[in-house]
């Protein structure tokens, strides 16, 4: 389920369910109370997993953006500061790269 994150407590309680409608099920009873908690709590582990894309997506965004203003302040640099200007783009990389890798999951 690529598309749904769950916390604790709800991965608990969705298994209990699930093990609950499980046990009406093999004895031939329907509960619809059970299939709608199930779908709530999807429902919300969905909206919660769209929230956090977006939130990747725009922290992404914005190191994408300081990385290239690092680049060109070096480039842009003078000698004597050049050593710091390199220092902050090697930073806002790093920044970068860790921005990827936390959207990746969201992908």
């Amino acid at each position: 389920m690529a598309d749904r994150v769950y916390t604790g407590a709800e991965r608990r309680r969705r298994a209990g369910l699930i093990l609950r409608g499980s046990k009406k099920a093999l004895a031939g009873v329907e509960d619809a109370r059970i299939e709608n908690a199930i779908d709530r709590i999807d429902d919300h582990a969905a909206e919660r997993f769209d929230r956090e894309a977006a939130a990747a997506r725009q922290q992404l965004e914005q190191a994408q953006q300081a990385s290239a203003a690092a680049r060109v302040a070096e480039r842009a640099a003078k000698r004597g500061d050049r050593q710091a200007a390199r220092k902050a783009r090697e930073a806002a990389q790093d920044a970068e790269r860790r921005a990827e890798r936390a959207a990746r999951r969201y992908r």
